[in-house]
């Protein structure tokens, strides 16, 4: 089980409260990518751009590779299963709540609706 309180799982979910960053991890998802593509569909510059990239180093989400003087950026999976394992748990915690709140509205849904046994023909003559 993970820790519920490091500072490894502070740093990744830092990274992925930014929508900027969410999206360069799900460009990533598809193959290496350098600085000026991971910023291209952004109105930022090269400068916000590593920024962003350098918050998803820390957390250990991407590794960047500088060839020449290009830098490459690939995504690092590890630290998001990390960060999955701990939202596991309020999954189950939630799908739990949900499944007793399900059961309670189909006991009063059975509760409020007619009896099948009802005999609503009584006075019909046919």
């Amino acid at each position: 089980m993970v820790e519920l309180f490091t500072p490894q799982l502070d740093t990744i979910f830092h990274a992925l409260g930014d929508a900027t960053r969410r999206h360069m991890l799900s460009d990533l998802a598809s193959g290496e990518r350098t600085v000026s593509q991971l910023a291209e569909p952004f109105s930022i510059s090269l400068a916000a751009a590593s920024k962003h990239i350098k918050a998803l180093e820390n957390a250990g989400l991407i590794r960047r590779e500088v060839r020449g003087r290009t830098h490459f950026c690939r995504l690092e999976p590890g630290p998001l299963a990390s960060a999955h394992e701990w939202l596991s748990h309020y999954q189950r915690f939630w799908t739990g709540r949900l499944d007793a709140l399900e059961e309670l509205l189909r006991r009063e849904d059975t509760l409020k609706s007619p009896s099948p046994n009802r005999d609503d023909t009584k006075g019909d003559d046919r």
